[in-house]
């Protein structure tokens, strides 16, 4: 009875394995994001390595980490400063209409209606697209199509994942409660991503091609545009076990995939 429970493969000491990759994540995420500008490489390869945790999928933390850091940072970097000016004009726009504005109130209300519907729709783009480009192959402005088009059809999952991200930072940064605190300190952003992670795998696995499931290969699915060559496609990322796939499969797969948008 004991030796099973002090056995690494027993499911409640992976789950605490977890949180000691979640700390380590933790690390890498905070150093690498300093320059700034490589938030959005950071981003994508905590959730690279957060939806492997899901998953199952035995790694190693920082190989992977970094792995998906150097495959994704050209694309992840360009999403990122996109999103930090969109969210620089949003954050003006509403301070100007909330502290400095002096016309009409109607006006005034109009505007901050508008303004905040663009902030949700901002949060739920946001909450989906280093997801996206940490499991999937796309464009840039594929990708962001992409992580619009889900927050919509998966609406429920995406105010649950905006809810509990806002309540936990909200407890942990506004309410300075101690505790938050140090899970904070110990987990920070990671620990959001696994969170996120749990609930976008379901979501995730309805785009995967079903021909990959039952192989069980790692090779991440192909949500494409069309309009990029397959074979650019097929060598823009790469798991540790990936297998090129014949083109004729991957196009069948890009034109299933466009017909469910």
């Amino acid at each position: 009875m004991f030796s099973g429970f002090f056995n690494y493969d027993n499911p409640v000491w992976r789950f605490i394995g977890k949180f000691g990759d979640l700390i380590i994540l933790n690390i890498l995420w905070l150093i690498c994001s300093i320059p700034i500008f490589t938030i959005g490489a950071s981003t994508t390869a905590v959730y690279y390595v957060t939806l492997k945790l899901v998953r199952d999928d035995d790694g190693y933390t920082i190989r992977s980490f970094f792995k998906s850091f150097k495959e994704n940072f050209k694309q992840s970097t360009v999403i990122w400063l996109i999103l930090l000016v969109v969210g620089l004009i949003l954050g003006v726009d509403l301070y100007f209409f909330t502290r400095l504005f002096t016309g009409s109130g109607s006006f005034r209300t109009v505007m901050l209606t508008v303004f905040l519907a663009m902030v949700l729709i901002y949060a739920a783009v946001f909450t989906y697209i280093f997801p996206l480009q940490a499991r999937f192959f796309n464009t840039v402005k594929r990708t962001f199509f992409n992580a619009f088009f889900m927050s919509l059809r998966h609406l429920f999952r995406t105010i649950g994942m905006i809810a509990i991200d806002g309540a936990l930072l909200a407890a942990g940064f506004l309410l300075m409660v101690p505790p938050m605190l140090m899970i904070f300190m110990l987990f920070g952003f990671p620990l959001l991503a696994f969170i996120n992670s749990y609930i976008l795998a379901p979501v995730f696995n309805q785009y995967i091609p079903k021909v990959e499931e039952e192989k069980g290969e790692e090779l991440r699915p192909l949500f494409a545009d069309e309009e990029e060559p397959v074979s650019s496609i097929l060598m823009a990322k790469g798991d540790e076990h990936q297998e090129e796939k014949p083109e004729s499969e991957v196009t069948e797969f890009i034109e299933t995939q466009d017909g469910q948008d």
